[in-house]
């Protein structure tokens, strides 16, 4: 007679040994707790500058920039690299520099590492916004994208050592996840929109406006941690909804401007410091850039969300804070926005442009 075999320890190990960079906070925070509650998972590494509060993950504190972080993956099977600052207030070359650097060094290091997989987060931004987009657009459509708004610069480059690193690193499969607006603790030009007392439309323009909510990003990332589905992914609500659905769901109301006289004063504004939002960014409250998300869903992913859903949250998340032209207002100054409404608001930054020049000569 056979005996019968120890069903504990015969099975199979678990899943995967995943590294998740930026893991104290943000996003990089909730997909650790997630992976570290998953019977698909083997064991999280987390890595940051401070330890984050998930207590099932082994932390490694350091800067993705160190060429240490190399030791630190050994053993790893999957990197999920989300340690992106993508701040507003950042300065612009810091940021570039922050950005790209770590996600050289974290590419380099996991080819070192013997690491199987690296999953990389952009934006659905990297397509471009531009006013004869297609409604969807294709995962595979080309990215025409300009490094004219914020941080997106970073991404294309983001996109671009993601191609190239399966030919530096042979054996390396890169994986790029592109979410559209993304909402749940974010704070982005495109969320500050919903912070002013009129929702800014650029005559002409044909917005859409396509959400991902924070969990459904969460939930895609772990799809391409498992290797239910591959390639470069697009993720969001299903749909999108139009500029009149936004007005008539939110109750803010819109103030019309020709499109030169938005983008100027957009450019103004920020090129003399007192915005922190280039003109580029209005592009993405102009055109449609909503992106199809056929390979999450062929492999039988859901959004739990919609986008009425995502735009009621980010609507409750945004309550009582004042934004005009993208910069956000201390208390004072939104309690006389409210009063006096965008437009004056809006009128009122040529006085601030001027104010800002004299203030300048006097130096």
């Amino acid at each position: 007679m056979v005996p019968l075999r120890d069903s504990s320890s015969s099975a199979a190990p678990r899943g995967p040994v995943v590294a998740v960079t930026g893991a104290a906070t943000g996003v990089g925070a909730q997909l650790t707790e997630r992976l570290a509650a998953s019977d698909e998972i083997k064991q999280v590494v987390a890595i940051d500058e401070r330890r984050g509060e998930c207590a099932q993950a082994q932390w490694h504190i350091l800067d993705v920039r160190d060429p240490a972080i190399a030791e630190k993956l050994r053993g790893v099977d999957v990197v999920v690299h989300l340690a992106l600052d993508l701040d507003l207030e950042t300065d612009a070359a810091a940021r570039t520099a922050y950005n790209v650097r770590g996600t050289q060094t974290v590419l380099t290091a996991a080819a070192a590492a013997g690491v199987h997989r690296v999953v990389l987060c952009t934006s659905a931004m990297v397509y471009g916004a531009l006013a004869d987009n297609e409604l969807p657009l294709s995962e595979d459509a080309e990215l025409k994208a300009t490094a004219e708004a914020t941080g997106v610069g970073d991404l294309l480059e983001i996109e671009r050592l993601a191609r190239r690193a399966p030919r530096a690193h042979p054996g390396l499969n890169v994986t790029v996840v592109r979410p559209a607006i993304l909402v749940g603790g974010t704070d982005t030009a495109l969320t500050r929109y919903f912070e002013s007392p009129r929702l800014l439309v650029v005559a002409g323009s044909r917005p859409a406006w396509q959400f991902c909510h924070v969990d459904d990003l969460c939930s895609a990332l772990e799809y391409a941690v498992v290797e239910k589905v591959d390639g470069d992914l697009a993720v969001g609500c299903d749909g999108w909804l139009e500029q009149e659905e936004v007005e008539e769901l939110s109750g803010i109301r819109r103030m019309e401007l020709p499109s030169a006289v938005a983008l100027g004063a957009a450019a103004r504004l920020h090129r003399i410091g007192l915005t922190p939002s280039p003109a580029g960014d209005l592009a993405y409250t102009m055109y449609p850039w909503v992106v199809s998300v056929s390979r999450l869903h062929d492999a039988g992913w859901r959004p739990q969300w919609t986008n009425e859903e995502v735009l009621a949250e980010l609507l409750e998340e945004v309550a009582g804070r004042r934004t005009v032209a993208g910069r956000r207002l201390g208390r004072k100054d939104a309690t006389a926005a409210g009063a006096a409404g965008a437009t004056v608001a809006l009128l009122g930054t040529a006085a601030l442009v001027r104010r800002a020049r004299k203030a300048r000569r006097r130096l």
